[in-house]
């Protein structure tokens, strides 16, 4: 399997733009900046997640026979 595998299957998406930026011009803040950013959006993501595994499995629960 190769890494590629894993990246979105669309070019424009942002994932896609996001992983392929040249980070090379950004400076040390920079970096700092888009790794906090980054985190942040990791964990609203894992928020969601979280969200979705519960409401699924309540919803679940509630129409089990």
């Amino acid at each position: 399997m190769d890494d590629d595998d894993n990246l979105p299957r669309n070019a424009n998406d942002p994932l896609a733009l996001l992983i392929r930026q040249d980070l090379d011009p950004l400076s040390v803040d920079e970096l700092d900046q888009r790794i906090s950013l980054l985190k942040s959006e990791i964990s609203r993501c894992e928020s969601k997640k979280s969200f979705a595994v519960s409401h699924r499995a309540s919803a679940e629960n509630l129409f089990k026979t």
